[in-house]
């Protein structure tokens, strides 16, 4: 291994040198869950993108489409998936679309999912709803009951179950992932897995949580450092459906062949392709990956990076001891259900988060969750210091 606990503890933190044009020793960049800094190698991606359209012009594609090659071997790697095929698209919304109108929600109108989905998932849900679809949200908290809420609802009307293996307002893993996947395949029901919460910060592995005949979704802009327009919908290599939403790219190995009057669609990894995009964000991506692969930064030690920073900023918050009608944690969760964040519990989420960005601090909030992620750049000093400026706000400007 490259680098052991105390390279990251330290200040500065080791790698922080690796990310010199976002300048993370110098600043508090705490959305690590939601936007984390890029390595200064994603620079040379884009340049790459540019030189490469400037040399080829329209034959860029080649090149570009190298690199989505490497960019779905990057998230089947992250996924410990040796069997599944891999879509990519600019976002997850569009993905979960692709999926949603791969189902047969004529024969099968229901649709169960949870309290705790990312807009990509409850928005599209909810409009489904309005439309007659049967939605069933079962309650994301307490984690350890989802998986039996969502498993009891199962019957034969439901279509497919949409759910998170981390939740997104709570940072919490949800542990019952394997045996919501097994109810789904016993009843021949669809079943999506967004996974954008933990990839590269939690464990997942599609191999162990029993996801071979599961659809999984997810993306770089978090924790794996990619930005954006790098998201992806891994489906299962046995799948035989034809979705009613997919992009021409779909058909680009089957554009030289005859029409027979019914669209046609790609082999493996095309048949849920879509359509024209931006090839920057696979070059950025790819350089990315490689990156990560270079620095042994592998998911078992970035978990462990995790682990120690969300326990120590947990530490430093209870040492505040302020008034838990102001802010609080919940003490029944222990670190090892955290995945990459830590949420604390506040009426005033927004205006700390406020405070907090005025004093240098960079947070956000999802209703009454004031949530603070770490990142492997940062050092024990920058973890202690931004809890440190969360107690002095909320006694200074607060109290």
């Amino acid at each position: 291994m490259r680098y052991n606990l105390p390279d990251i503890r330290n200040h500065p933190n080791r790698l922080a040198g690796f990310y010199r044009q976002f300048d993370v020793e110098n600043r508090l960049l705490f959305t690590g869950h939601s936007h984390q800094a890029w390595p200064d190698v994603a620079y040379e991606g884009v340049k790459k993108s540019w030189e490469d359209a400037s040399l080829y012009a329209d034959e860029k594609w080649e090149k570009a489409l190298e690199k989505a090659a490497m960019v779905r071997q990057g998230f089947a790697n992250l996924l410990d998936d040796e069997q599944g095929y891999i879509a990519l698209g600019s976002n997850t919304h569009e993905l979960v679309v692709r999926f949603l109108w791969s189902l047969d929600l004529k024969k099968r109108p229901k649709i169960i999912t949870t309290s705790g989905e990312f807009h990509s998932i409850r928005r599209q849900v909810a409009r489904l709803s309005e439309e007659g679809i049967e939605v069933v949200r079962a309650d994301s908290y307490p984690v350890e009951d989802v998986a039996e809420k969502i498993i009891a609802q199962i019957d034969s009307r439901t279509a497919a179950v949409l759910v998170s293996s981390v939740f997104f307002e709570t940072g919490l893993i949800n542990p019952g992932i394997r045996a919501i996947a097994s109810a789904c395949a016993d009843s021949g029901v669809e079943l999506l897995v967004d996974a954008y919460h933990s990839l590269n910060v939690a464990p997942f592995s599609v191999k162990e949580l029993g996801l071979q005949r599961a659809f999984v979704t997810g993306g770089g802009y978090k924790y794996c450092q990619l930005g954006e327009g790098n998201c992806f919908l891994r489906f299962p290599a046995a799948y035989q459906g034809r979705p009613l939403i997919t992009g021409w790219f779909s058909e680009f190995s089957l554009l030289s062949q005859k029409e027979n009057g019914r669209v046609q669609y790609g082999e493996k990894d095309g048949l849920f392709a879509g359509s024209t995009y931006d090839p920057v964000s696979h070059y950025r991506a790819a350089e990315v990956f490689r990156f990560f692969e270079e620095q042994e930064l592998h998911p078992a030690f970035l978990r462990e990076i995790s682990q120690h920073q969300t326990a120590l900023m947990v530490s430093n918050f209870l040492d505040l001891d302020l008034p838990p009608q102001i802010i609080k944690l919940d003490p029944a969760i222990k670190n090892t259900q955290r995945a990459g964040f830590v949420a604390l519990n506040t009426k005033m989420a927004r205006q700390i988060n406020e405070q907090l960005m005025a004093h240098g601090v960079l947070t956000d909030f999802r209703g009454q969750s004031l949530r603070f992620g770490p990142a492997p750049y940062h050092s024990d000093k920058q973890v202690t210091e931004a809890i440190q400026i969360l107690g002095q706000v909320i006694r200074k400007e607060l109290l």
